[in-house]
Protein backbone atom coordinates (compact mmCIF):
# COMPACT_ATOMS: atom_id res chain seq x y z
CA UNK A 1 0.00 0.00 0.00
CA UNK A 2 3.09 2.23 0.84
CA UNK A 3 4.50 1.45 -2.66
CA UNK A 4 1.75 2.28 -4.44
CA UNK A 5 0.89 5.96 -2.46
CA UNK A 6 4.47 6.64 -3.24
CA UNK A 7 3.97 5.59 -7.12
CA UNK A 8 1.26 7.38 -7.59
CA UNK A 9 2.97 10.61 -5.74
CA UNK A 10 6.01 10.31 -8.15
CA UNK A 11 3.72 10.11 -11.03
CA UNK A 12 1.93 13.30 -10.07
CA UNK A 13 5.16 14.74 -9.76
CA UNK A 14 6.02 13.86 -13.10
CA UNK A 15 3.16 15.23 -14.75
CA UNK A 16 3.50 18.47 -12.97
CA UNK A 17 6.78 18.94 -14.23
CA UNK A 18 5.86 17.57 -17.53
CA UNK A 19 3.31 20.33 -17.63
CA UNK A 20 5.77 22.81 -16.57
CA UNK A 21 8.40 21.83 -18.80
CA UNK A 22 6.00 21.86 -22.02
CA UNK A 23 7.92 23.56 -24.78
CA UNK A 24 6.15 26.46 -26.27
CA UNK A 25 7.24 28.69 -29.50
CA UNK A 26 7.66 32.52 -28.79
CA UNK A 27 6.79 35.56 -30.90
CA UNK A 28 8.36 38.71 -29.90
CA UNK A 29 6.38 41.77 -31.40
CA UNK A 30 8.08 44.77 -30.96
CA UNK A 31 8.19 48.82 -31.43
CA UNK A 32 10.72 51.02 -31.64
CA UNK A 33 10.30 55.12 -32.47
CA UNK A 34 13.83 55.56 -34.75
CA UNK A 35 13.71 58.74 -33.56
CA UNK A 36 14.50 60.72 -37.24
CA UNK A 37 15.77 58.12 -39.62
CA UNK A 38 16.30 60.36 -42.38
CA UNK A 39 18.70 59.99 -45.15
CA UNK A 40 21.02 62.27 -46.18
CA UNK A 41 19.28 63.73 -49.55
CA UNK A 42 17.16 66.79 -49.03
CA UNK A 43 13.26 66.36 -50.37
CA UNK A 44 12.25 69.60 -51.98
CA UNK A 45 8.43 68.27 -51.02
CA UNK A 46 9.35 67.63 -46.76
CA UNK A 47 10.98 70.10 -44.13
CA UNK A 48 13.83 67.67 -44.24
CA UNK A 49 16.04 70.28 -44.65
CA UNK A 50 18.02 70.00 -41.10
CA UNK A 51 18.75 66.56 -42.15
CA UNK A 52 21.28 66.94 -44.59
CA UNK A 53 25.01 67.81 -44.89
CA UNK A 54 24.48 71.41 -45.16
CA UNK A 55 21.70 71.62 -43.03
CA UNK A 56 21.62 72.28 -39.29
CA UNK A 57 21.98 68.62 -38.08
CA UNK A 58 25.31 68.30 -40.04
CA UNK A 59 23.72 65.10 -41.28
CA UNK A 60 26.15 63.52 -43.16
CA UNK A 61 26.76 60.13 -44.49
CA UNK A 62 29.07 58.94 -41.70
CA UNK A 63 26.24 59.91 -39.61
CA UNK A 64 23.91 58.12 -41.18
CA UNK A 65 25.54 54.44 -41.62
CA UNK A 66 26.18 55.18 -37.75
CA UNK A 67 22.63 55.56 -37.04
CA UNK A 68 22.03 52.47 -38.74
CA UNK A 69 24.74 50.48 -36.93
CA UNK A 70 23.37 51.54 -33.69
CA UNK A 71 19.59 51.09 -34.70
CA UNK A 72 20.40 47.92 -36.02
CA UNK A 73 22.03 46.46 -33.29
CA UNK A 74 19.03 47.16 -31.27
CA UNK A 75 16.45 45.66 -33.23
CA UNK A 76 18.64 42.44 -33.40
CA UNK A 77 18.49 42.31 -29.90
CA UNK A 78 15.03 43.43 -28.44
CA UNK A 79 13.35 40.58 -26.32
CA UNK A 80 16.28 37.85 -27.13
CA UNK A 81 17.34 37.44 -23.87
CA UNK A 82 13.99 34.94 -24.04
CA UNK A 83 13.34 34.23 -27.57
CA UNK A 84 17.11 33.75 -28.56
CA UNK A 85 15.87 35.68 -31.84
CA UNK A 86 15.53 39.21 -33.25
CA UNK A 87 11.86 40.42 -33.21
CA UNK A 88 9.31 38.47 -35.48
CA UNK A 89 7.12 41.63 -35.92
CA UNK A 90 8.16 45.23 -35.52
CA UNK A 91 6.20 48.40 -35.86
CA UNK A 92 8.74 51.24 -36.47
CA UNK A 93 8.05 55.34 -36.54
CA UNK A 94 10.23 58.21 -37.83
CA UNK A 95 11.16 57.10 -40.73
CA UNK A 96 11.63 59.19 -43.94
CA UNK A 97 10.99 56.72 -46.85
CA UNK A 98 11.15 53.17 -47.82
CA UNK A 99 14.51 53.68 -48.57
CA UNK A 100 16.15 53.84 -45.19
CA UNK A 101 14.19 50.87 -44.05
CA UNK A 102 15.93 48.90 -46.81
CA UNK A 103 19.00 50.33 -45.34
CA UNK A 104 18.31 49.06 -41.87
CA UNK A 105 17.32 45.69 -43.26
CA UNK A 106 20.47 44.90 -45.52
CA UNK A 107 22.99 46.07 -42.26
CA UNK A 108 24.78 42.98 -41.21
CA UNK A 109 23.33 43.09 -38.10
CA UNK A 110 19.88 42.53 -39.53
CA UNK A 111 20.19 40.95 -43.59
CA UNK A 112 20.23 37.00 -42.43
CA UNK A 113 16.79 37.88 -40.61
CA UNK A 114 14.82 38.62 -43.90
CA UNK A 115 12.69 40.92 -42.73
CA UNK A 116 9.72 42.19 -44.91
CA UNK A 117 8.28 45.65 -44.97
CA UNK A 118 4.62 47.15 -45.14
CA UNK A 119 5.11 50.90 -45.72
CA UNK A 120 3.20 53.88 -47.35
CA UNK A 121 3.86 57.58 -47.50
CA UNK A 122 2.39 59.38 -45.13
CA UNK A 123 1.45 63.62 -45.60
CA UNK A 124 3.00 64.18 -42.60
CA UNK A 125 4.87 67.79 -42.89
CA UNK A 126 8.58 66.74 -41.55
CA UNK A 127 7.84 63.67 -44.43
CA UNK A 128 8.22 60.98 -41.47
CA UNK A 129 6.31 57.42 -41.55
CA UNK A 130 5.63 54.71 -39.77
CA UNK A 131 5.93 50.67 -41.08
CA UNK A 132 6.12 47.70 -40.25
CA UNK A 133 8.97 44.69 -40.39
CA UNK A 134 8.16 40.99 -40.43
CA UNK A 135 10.09 37.98 -40.72
CA UNK A 136 9.25 36.62 -44.03
CA UNK A 137 9.29 33.11 -42.29
CA UNK A 138 6.57 33.77 -39.22
CA UNK A 139 4.15 36.09 -41.32
CA UNK A 140 1.67 36.56 -44.27
CA UNK A 141 0.78 39.94 -44.83
CA UNK A 142 -2.36 39.13 -46.60
CA UNK A 143 -3.88 43.12 -46.45
CA UNK A 144 -2.84 46.15 -45.51
CA UNK A 145 -3.90 49.77 -45.76
CA UNK A 146 -3.10 53.34 -44.33
CA UNK A 147 -5.66 55.48 -42.51
CA UNK A 148 -5.43 59.24 -42.63
CA UNK A 149 -5.71 61.08 -40.02
CA UNK A 150 -7.52 64.79 -40.44
CA UNK A 151 -7.49 67.34 -38.15
CA UNK A 152 -7.92 71.00 -38.88
CA UNK A 153 -5.54 73.73 -36.49
CA UNK A 154 -7.32 76.66 -35.02
CA UNK A 155 -6.58 79.20 -38.26
CA UNK A 156 -9.14 76.08 -40.31
CA UNK A 157 -5.72 74.61 -42.00
CA UNK A 158 -5.07 71.38 -42.27
CA UNK A 159 -2.64 69.94 -39.77
CA UNK A 160 -0.69 67.25 -42.18
CA UNK A 161 0.27 64.39 -39.74
CA UNK A 162 1.30 60.34 -39.43
CA UNK A 163 -1.24 57.68 -41.04
CA UNK A 164 -2.32 54.69 -38.93
CA UNK A 165 -1.47 51.55 -40.84
CA UNK A 166 -3.07 48.43 -40.46
CA UNK A 167 -1.67 45.04 -41.50
CA UNK A 168 -3.44 41.80 -41.59
CA UNK A 169 -1.71 38.43 -42.26
CA UNK A 170 -0.84 34.99 -40.77
CA UNK A 171 1.63 35.10 -37.69
CA UNK A 172 2.36 31.22 -38.43
CA UNK A 173 -1.11 29.65 -39.32
CA UNK A 174 -2.99 32.12 -37.44
CA UNK A 175 -5.02 34.76 -38.10
CA UNK A 176 -3.44 38.42 -36.50
CA UNK A 177 -4.08 42.24 -37.45
CA UNK A 178 -1.32 44.71 -36.41
CA UNK A 179 -1.97 48.27 -36.10
CA UNK A 180 1.25 51.14 -36.05
CA UNK A 181 0.62 54.44 -34.84
CA UNK A 182 2.41 57.75 -34.53
CA UNK A 183 0.04 60.38 -32.70
CA UNK A 184 0.54 63.84 -33.14
CA UNK A 185 3.00 65.49 -30.79
CA UNK A 186 2.48 66.83 -27.77
CA UNK A 187 4.23 70.40 -29.23
CA UNK A 188 2.41 73.59 -27.46
CA UNK A 189 2.01 71.71 -24.73
CA UNK A 190 -0.13 68.54 -23.63
CA UNK A 191 -3.19 70.30 -22.96
CA UNK A 192 -3.74 72.21 -25.95
CA UNK A 193 -2.59 69.45 -28.12
CA UNK A 194 -4.63 66.89 -26.23
CA UNK A 195 -7.74 67.40 -29.21
CA UNK A 196 -5.39 66.05 -31.95
CA UNK A 197 -4.24 62.93 -29.69
CA UNK A 198 -8.36 62.49 -28.88
CA UNK A 199 -8.93 62.54 -32.79
CA UNK A 200 -5.90 59.83 -33.10
CA UNK A 201 -7.16 57.35 -30.68
CA UNK A 202 -10.89 58.08 -32.12
CA UNK A 203 -9.18 56.88 -35.73
CA UNK A 204 -7.40 53.76 -33.92
CA UNK A 205 -11.01 52.58 -32.25
CA UNK A 206 -12.70 52.76 -35.89
CA UNK A 207 -10.22 50.97 -37.47
CA UNK A 208 -10.35 48.26 -34.68
CA UNK A 209 -13.87 48.42 -34.59
CA UNK A 210 -14.52 47.99 -38.88
CA UNK A 211 -12.19 44.62 -38.51
CA UNK A 212 -14.01 43.68 -35.37
CA UNK A 213 -17.32 44.32 -37.44
CA UNK A 214 -16.26 41.67 -40.00
CA UNK A 215 -14.93 39.03 -37.74
CA UNK A 216 -15.95 39.59 -33.87
CA UNK A 217 -13.50 37.10 -33.01
CA UNK A 218 -10.18 38.85 -34.76
CA UNK A 219 -7.08 39.47 -32.53
CA UNK A 220 -5.85 43.01 -33.28
CA UNK A 221 -2.74 44.28 -31.71
CA UNK A 222 -2.22 48.21 -31.85
CA UNK A 223 1.63 49.54 -30.81
CA UNK A 224 2.98 53.08 -31.28
CA UNK A 225 4.57 55.80 -29.94
CA UNK A 226 1.29 57.20 -28.76
CA UNK A 227 2.60 60.78 -27.30
CA UNK A 228 0.39 59.61 -24.32
CA UNK A 229 0.48 57.78 -21.30
CA UNK A 230 -1.56 54.98 -20.78
CA UNK A 231 -3.97 56.67 -18.21
CA UNK A 232 -4.38 59.39 -20.70
CA UNK A 233 -8.16 59.68 -21.47
CA UNK A 234 -7.59 59.10 -25.67
CA UNK A 235 -6.58 55.48 -23.72
CA UNK A 236 -8.98 55.17 -20.90
CA UNK A 237 -11.97 57.46 -22.41
CA UNK A 238 -11.49 56.87 -26.03
CA UNK A 239 -10.32 53.35 -26.71
CA UNK A 240 -11.35 51.92 -23.03
CA UNK A 241 -7.89 50.27 -22.41
CA UNK A 242 -7.80 48.10 -19.16
CA UNK A 243 -4.53 47.49 -17.14
CA UNK A 244 -6.26 44.55 -14.78
CA UNK A 245 -7.13 41.56 -16.26
CA UNK A 246 -9.93 41.01 -13.63
CA UNK A 247 -11.50 44.49 -14.40
CA UNK A 248 -12.07 43.67 -18.12
CA UNK A 249 -15.88 43.40 -19.70
CA UNK A 250 -17.04 43.52 -23.17
CA UNK A 251 -14.81 44.98 -25.72
CA UNK A 252 -12.70 46.52 -23.32
CA UNK A 253 -8.76 46.53 -24.64
CA UNK A 254 -6.08 45.12 -23.00
CA UNK A 255 -3.07 47.41 -22.09
CA UNK A 256 -0.07 45.90 -19.96
CA UNK A 257 2.13 48.75 -20.56
CA UNK A 258 -0.65 50.44 -17.64
CA UNK A 259 1.24 48.21 -14.84
CA UNK A 260 4.33 49.12 -15.80
CA UNK A 261 3.63 52.65 -16.15
CA UNK A 262 2.29 52.63 -12.76
CA UNK A 263 5.34 51.26 -11.36
CA UNK A 264 7.26 54.52 -12.31
CA UNK A 265 9.00 52.94 -15.56
CA UNK A 266 8.97 54.38 -18.70
CA UNK A 267 10.09 54.51 -22.09
CA UNK A 268 11.35 58.18 -22.52
CA UNK A 269 11.98 61.45 -20.08
CA UNK A 270 11.35 64.61 -19.97
CA UNK A 271 12.44 67.11 -17.33
CA UNK A 272 13.18 64.50 -14.86
CA UNK A 273 10.12 62.48 -15.78
CA UNK A 274 9.35 59.30 -17.13
CA UNK A 275 6.28 58.61 -19.75
CA UNK A 276 5.67 55.87 -21.08
CA UNK A 277 4.10 56.78 -24.56
CA UNK A 278 5.09 53.62 -26.62
CA UNK A 279 3.08 51.20 -25.72
CA UNK A 280 1.29 47.99 -27.28
CA UNK A 281 -2.44 47.21 -26.33
CA UNK A 282 -4.64 44.43 -27.94
CA UNK A 283 -7.75 42.50 -28.22
CA UNK A 284 -8.57 40.32 -24.68
CA UNK A 285 -9.01 37.29 -27.07
CA UNK A 286 -5.04 36.81 -27.04
CA UNK A 287 -5.33 36.53 -23.46
CA UNK A 288 -7.15 33.10 -23.55
CA UNK A 289 -5.25 30.14 -23.99
CA UNK A 290 -7.01 27.92 -26.69
CA UNK A 291 -5.46 25.19 -27.85
CA UNK A 292 -3.21 26.31 -31.09
CA UNK A 293 -3.34 29.40 -30.74
CA UNK A 294 -1.19 32.26 -29.68
CA UNK A 295 -1.72 33.79 -26.15
CA UNK A 296 -0.24 37.04 -24.16
CA UNK A 297 2.49 36.25 -22.04
CA UNK A 298 4.51 39.26 -20.54
CA UNK A 299 5.51 42.66 -21.89
CA UNK A 300 8.66 44.68 -21.52
CA UNK A 301 10.76 47.28 -22.24
CA UNK A 302 13.81 46.93 -23.61
CA UNK A 303 16.65 49.10 -22.38
CA UNK A 304 19.99 47.82 -22.40
CA UNK A 305 22.87 49.32 -20.66
CA UNK A 306 24.13 50.84 -23.68
CA UNK A 307 20.79 52.46 -24.84
CA UNK A 308 20.86 54.70 -21.66
CA UNK A 309 22.96 58.03 -20.98
CA UNK A 310 25.78 57.57 -18.63
CA UNK A 311 26.67 60.71 -17.26
CA UNK A 312 25.58 64.43 -17.44
CA UNK A 313 22.75 66.36 -17.58
CA UNK A 314 20.87 63.84 -18.94
CA UNK A 315 21.87 60.44 -17.16
CA UNK A 316 19.55 57.92 -17.06
CA UNK A 317 17.61 59.18 -20.36
CA UNK A 318 17.36 57.24 -23.12
CA UNK A 319 21.04 57.93 -25.35
CA UNK A 320 19.87 59.58 -28.24
CA UNK A 321 21.43 61.21 -31.50
CA UNK A 322 21.45 64.63 -30.42
CA UNK A 323 21.19 66.61 -27.36
CA UNK A 324 20.59 69.71 -26.67
CA UNK A 325 20.90 70.56 -30.51
CA UNK A 326 24.30 69.30 -30.51
CA UNK A 327 25.65 65.80 -32.23
CA UNK A 328 26.04 62.98 -29.58
CA UNK A 329 25.81 59.70 -31.58
CA UNK A 330 23.23 57.92 -29.79
CA UNK A 331 20.59 55.58 -30.60
CA UNK A 332 16.93 57.39 -30.10
CA UNK A 333 15.28 59.44 -27.77
CA UNK A 334 12.73 56.19 -26.60
CA UNK A 335 13.34 52.62 -25.49
CA UNK A 336 11.24 50.04 -27.55
CA UNK A 337 9.20 48.35 -25.92
CA UNK A 338 7.94 44.54 -26.59
CA UNK A 339 5.62 41.74 -25.66
CA UNK A 340 5.71 38.12 -26.11
CA UNK A 341 2.77 35.81 -27.38
CA UNK A 342 3.15 32.12 -26.74
CA UNK A 343 1.76 28.61 -27.85
CA UNK A 344 2.71 25.19 -26.85
CA UNK A 345 3.98 23.29 -29.60
CA UNK A 346 2.27 19.94 -30.01
CA UNK A 347 4.93 18.05 -31.81
CA UNK A 348 8.04 19.20 -30.67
Amino acid sequence: MKFRITLVFLLLVFLANSQQNKPYRIRTIAFYNLENLFDTENDSLTFDDDRTPEGKDQWTHERYRKKLDHLSRVLSEIGSSTSKTSPDIIGVCEVENRKVIEDLLHHPNLITKDYGVVHYDSPDERGIDVALLYKKKAFLPTSSSSHRLVLINEDGERNYTRDQLIVGGLLDDEQLFFIVNHWPSRSGGEARSRPNRMAAAKLNKHIIDSVQRLDANAKIISMGDFNDDPTNDSFKKVLKTVGKVSQLEGKDLYNPMEKIYKKGIGSLAYRDQWNLFDQIFFTQNLLQPLEGSYTFWKAGIFNAPYLVTKKGRYKGYPKRTYSGGSYTGGYSDHFPVYIYLIKPVLHP
